[in-house]
């Protein structure tokens, strides 16, 4: 499977996105319950937690650029045979436009040798970024 690319205006700053990407208070509310735990800084850890406490990911944080650019590596953990595949590579890319708004862009790539992380996210960016939208623009998240 090829690069899957998702793109999304929400109303919020950058700032405000960049929060809600690598702030656990946020991804509870919008990435299927899970806590992010991460600084933020490339070479770092970047992890998702699920709600009972187990790893979905052993990720590392590749570049940081806040509030305009992270790109995180990406292993799909809660998949026993996905947790096999080499790791992949999700970028989050967000731009400033007028009115107030963020167009958040996020391509996750390198998914060649990984077909079975790749069909797993194909349905869940989507998931993902409109619940983002939601907390961001109204306060209330969407849950799995």
């Amino acid at each position: 499977m090829s690069d899957q690319v998702y793109q999304i205006f929400i109303k919020a700053q950058p700032q405000d996105v960049w929060a809600a990407i690598t702030t656990p208070e946020f991804t509870t509310q919008y990435f299927y319950g899970a806590q992010v735990e991460t600084t933020a800084e490339a070479g770092t850890p970047f992890r998702y937690i699920s709600p009972d406490g187990e790893a979905w990911g052993d990720e590392v944080v590749l570049e940081s650029d806040p509030p305009r650019r992270l790109v995180v590596s990406w292993r799909s953990l809660y998949d026993p045979q996905a947790a096999d595949e080499p790791a992949s590579r999700v970028t989050w890319e967000i731009e400033p436009h007028d009115g107030g708004y963020s167009q958040l862009t996020v391509t996750h790539d390198r998914l060649g040798g990984s077909p079975i992380t790749a069909q797993g996210v194909a349905g869940g960016w989507m998931f993902v970024l409109s619940g983002l939208k939601s907390v961001l623009e109204t306060g209330a998240g969407l849950r799995a």
